[in-house]
């Protein structure tokens, strides 16, 4: 099943418009939020101020790399040299990531996607678990022991010592200058109050449930419509667990072209061409994490 197959040329050109316009703007927000999170901790200074800034910045977090996905796709700006760049040293860097070899690694997810070499296949692997399974894996991911775990069993890549430098230099260099710039504003432990502390707790448990969410219990992996899901978000869901529309997450994978903020039009033309009953979806992020339980 190809795009083609779904919607018509014209409505597949309207969609697969990108927005240099909306491609800033998307960016700017990601930040500007985390930066208003910072400056509210530090003019009120306080335990609610603080574990509501590890909230919005954590948040946040995961939506520089659902913008560093969109840039993965070219879809982030119009033209290639923008989603490099910004896409490299504006959402993936600060993040840990190298935007090239997620770029491989990704093309690859989508090739082979719920096939047994789909190098994300292990991240929704395992389910349904027991309520207390993946209740003790967000609190461990709540607590920083999740990360903890990962940064203890890191190793260089298999491809040597010297490609491993260059995919953590980017990285190195952005944190780094996050760190300058925070110490500056706040003192030398606001990056690690403010950056390092969301990135290790609530994002954690924000991509773990993103990853049950957009492939668990998927039924068909050589379905299209089947092979990844589309998940109901409200306000709440949209700020906290699925920013810039990541939720539509079948829709992405029937329609690779197609930006991130045009994926709720993309999905109001699959419902009305009648492809609604056969397409993997879920009313909300709390459906899915039942489903995952076993519970429904």
């Amino acid at each position: 099943m190809t795009a083609g197959d779904l919607l018509t040329l014209e409505e597949l050109g309207r969609l697969r418009r990108t927005s240099a316009v909306r491609g800033a703007a998307l960016v700017l927000h990601a930040w500007g939020t985390i930066a208003g999170a910072i400056a509210l901790y530090l003019l009120w200074p306080s335990a609610w101020s603080l574990g509501l800034m590890v909230v919005v910045v954590g948040s946040r977090q995961l939506g520089l790399v659902v913008l560093m996905h969109e840039a993965a796709h070219w879809l982030l700006f119009p033209g290639l040299r923008p989603n490099t760049w910004i896409g490299a040293w504006l959402c993936a860097a600060p993040m840990g990531q190298d935007l090239r070899a997620y770029r491989r690694r990704h093309h690859l997810h989508h090739r082979l996607t719920q096939q047994p070499d789909d190098p994300d296949l292990a991240l929704s692997a395992g389910l349904p678990v027991s309520l207390a399974r993946l209740a003790a894996s967000l609190v461990g991911d709540l607590i920083g022991l999740t990360a903890l775990r990962r940064a203890l069993a890191w190793r260089p890549g298999p491809d040597g010592l010297a490609a491993t430098w260059r995919r953590l230099r980017a990285p190195l260099i952005a944190n780094l200058a996050l760190a300058a710039a925070l110490t500056a504003g706040g003192g030398p432990a606001l990056y690690l109050l403010a950056w390092v502390l969301p990135r290790v707790t609530w994002y954690r448990a924000l991509a773990r449930v993103r990853d049950i969410a957009e492939h668990g219990l998927v039924p068909g992996a050589h379905d299209p419509l089947r092979s990844a899901r589309s998940i109901g978000a409200g306000l709440v869901a949209r700020a906290l667990l699925a920013p810039y529309h990541v939720n539509y997450h079948l829709e992405h994978h029937l329609l690779l072209f197609v930006p991130c903020w045009r994926l709720p039009a993309a999905h109001r033309l699959l419902l009305a061409k009648g492809y609604g009953p056969r397409m993997e979806r879920a009313p909300g992020y709390g459906a899915v994490l039942a489903q995952a339980t076993g519970r429904r």
